[in-house]
């Protein structure tokens, strides 16, 4: 995972993983940052479990949360949850990757503020949360470098950022709000 290329967008270090969840783990955080501006942010995880998981249909697994905050407009569109699943399975199959098993779920989020916070403008987020199982290759490992790269590519559009690539020129991105994020 140490040798992709990743967007200059993002900022990305690694992170403590999950100790429980398999005898192997290796976890990123990272930020899509434009200016002074937090676009988005996200958490990549690699499991490994040498003697493999039922579950996985395999010994090695990804597990990645997203998200972004939106304009509310957006959030009201009633097919966003399955164009934003469509980001992930498109960021794994534009780069070639192979992979099983793939399950999440994409949630919207709106707040509106009260009382002393009432200044602050209404904010909705988008949130994907998804694990899938990379197909190892003929070294019996996966590219993991790889869907870290399709990963950064999801992270990237749900900030709102178009893609980096002509391959990608006919992707709509979504709108992001610009400012500074309220917790």
């Amino acid at each position: 995972m140490r040798a992709a290329r990743l967007r200059p967008e993002l900022e990305v270090e690694p992170t403590r993983p999950p100790q429980r969840l398999a005898p192997h783990a290796y976890a990123l955080e990272a930020v899509v940052v434009d200016g002074e501006d937090d676009l988005a942010d996200g958490r990549l995880v690699l499991l490994h479990d040498p003697a493999g998981h039922e579950a996985w249909h395999g010994t090695f697994r990804l597990v990645t949360l997203v998200r972004a905050e939106l304009e509310p407009e957006m959030a009201s569109d009633p097919l966003l949850p399955e164009v934003c699943w469509t980001w992930l399975t498109g960021a794994l199959e534009a780069r070639g990757l192979s992979y099983a098993e793939a399950g999440g779920t994409v949630t919207r989020a709106g707040s509106h503020y009260f009382g002393t916070l009432s200044d602050r403008r209404p904010a909705t987020q988008i949130e994907i949360r998804a694990s899938w199982t990379p197909r190892e290759g003929r070294s019996g490992v996966p590219d993991t470098a790889a869907h870290l790269v399709a990963w950064g590519d999801l992270l990237c559009q749900i900030a709102g950022l178009p893609p980096s690539g002509a391959a990608d020129a006919a992707v709509v991105t979504l709108p992001q709000r610009r400012g500074p994020q309220v917790p």
